[in-house]
């Protein structure tokens, strides 16, 4: 489970734009009505090779009595006491108000680490709008989430407020993986049968089962020793409608199966194939793609088609993944097992792929070839000069093109370098990240662009 820290602060202190820029999403809404944010919201930072969730949170405001408004402070409430560590958000051009002062009484309270942040402090000029803020006893933080003043500097110091066994080994309850071992996340919505496949491999009914949306709420390990190696299973809480996922418990449970799907090495996403793919599939699989993790797609419940029907329902999910070909498909039944002898197997060829490292000489021989077959088009009469390529990580494979200039590179070329990287090296499951930087840039910063 990755560590939270949580943004308390008072209603248009800038709360929720401080919370999409260090997640770097515009994922809250932002308003300048107040009050426009009243439920929990989470979302991942991840300036560093570490990573934390970050949950917004409502405007608390005092009514008659100088009290914190019930509903919004109930929603802080739960934000608090699951983190591990607080962001109390402060306009420094407003000042400090009564309504600061009790924030950070109520935070106090609570033992958590604290960073005061100082918004809309917007250059170095400003910094002297945060004297006054330093009579909280608080670490006091000039930032400005508008024009991205300290913004990184903001990140990695929350980072550090994080105690240092947070980060050291897996979340309590789970096991770390002995060597040889595979790790798989099962996603899906609810229903799709992502416990039935895992009670169907192990021969055993580990997991409950029911018709009931919801029944797993939490991240549920299960170990699976075969043929002498070891497999662990995550089974997650189902993904529904972001306007059907209940405040509290589900809505964690949601956030934990993502991050349960980044740790593993493969994950599995199970869809109904008597449904087809719902809306929900198709985001859950944008989403796979977009942060490129290795996944297998497991049409489940094939049992539920008529045989005669097969083929095409093979067509229709090999069109509906022509922007993500390269991910594997396996059609299958927990109830007669059809199709689950293969799914492991597959799991581990496409672990042993993410891993695969290419020499240097290799991957510029590779470079000169696609070169000489199909040469960049021209771009405003000027065509991009590619000196060299190198790739500096794998799970996945990523490629860095040193190019004259990464804006001359078209999208469609970068479709087919990406596609002869495939070719050349068999990577024909994995998900991979191809660059392009400017050749006089230094070698671990990236470039302006970016694709795949």
């Amino acid at each position: 489970m990755l560590p939270i820290a949580a943004i308390i602060g008072r209603p248009n202190v800038g709360k929720s734009t401080l919370f999409n820029a260090l997640i770097r999403q515009q994922k809250a809404l932002t308003h300048d009505e107040p009050g426009v944010t009243r439920d929990r919201i989470y979302g991942e930072v991840r300036w560093t090779p570490r990573s934390y969730a970050l949950v917004d949170t409502g405007g608390l405001v005092l009514d008659d009595q100088e009290q914190f408004d019930a509903e919004v402070l109930d929603q802080a409430k739960e934000a608090v006491a699951e983190c591990a560590a607080a962001i109390l958000v402060v306009d420094a051009r407003a000042g400090l108000t009564p309504v600061d002062r009790e924030a950070a009484q109520f935070l106090r309270a609570s033992g958590k680490p604290i960073l005061l942040a100082a918004n809309k402090v917007d250059g170095p000029e400003l910094e002297h709008l945060t004297a006054e803020f330093h009579e909280l006893g608080l670490e006091v933080m000039p930032v400005s989430a508008a024009h991205r003043f300290n913004l990184r500097e903001l990140g990695e110091r929350i980072e550090g407020l994080f105690p240092e066994e947070t980060w050291a080994g897996p979340a309590e309850g789970e096991a770390e993986d002995e060597p040889g071992g595979l790790r798989l996340a099962m996603l899906g919505r609810p229903n799709a049968g992502k416990s039935s496949i895992i009670n169907a491999l192990i021969g055993e009914r580990r997991l409950i089962v029911s018709d009931v949306p919801g029944t797993t709420r939490d991240c549920v390990d299960v170990i699976l020793e075969k043929g002498g190696r070891r497999y662990t299973f995550v089974d997650t809480a189902g993904v529904r409608k972001k306007g059907k996922v209940e405040h509290g418990v589900e809505r964690f449970s949601v956030l934990r199966s993502f991050t349960a799907s980044r740790r593993a090495d493969v994950s599995v996403l199970v869809v109904d194939a008597s449904q087809g793919l719902t809306t929900q599939d198709k985001k859950l699989l944008a989403f796979l793609d977009k942060e490129k993790t290795p996944f297998i797609l497991a049409v489940n419940k094939t049992d539920l088609a008529p045989r005669s029907g097969l083929p095409h329902l093979e067509e229709f999910f090999r069109k509906a993944l022509a922007f993500c070909s390269h991910v594997p498909v396996v059609y299958t039944s927990a109830l007669t097992k059809a199709g689950l002898g293969g799914l492991l197997p597959l799991a581990e060829k496409l672990k042993e792929e993410c891993g695969r490292r290419m020499p240097t000489g290799e991957l510029n021989r590779a470079m000169r070839t696609a070169l000489e077959t199909h040469q960049p088009p021209l771009v405003k009469g000027r065509r991009a000069k590619f000196y060299y390529l190198t790739q500096p990580e794998t799970n996945p494979p990523t490629f860095i093109f040193f190019v004259n200039d990464p804006a001359l590179v078209k999208d469609s070329y970068v479709r087919y370098l990406e596609t002869r990287l495939r070719k050349l090296f068999t990577l024909k499951m994995c998900p991979i990240r191809v660059f392009f930087k400017a050749s006089h840039e230094k070698a671990d910063k990236p470039g302006k662009r970016k694709a795949s």
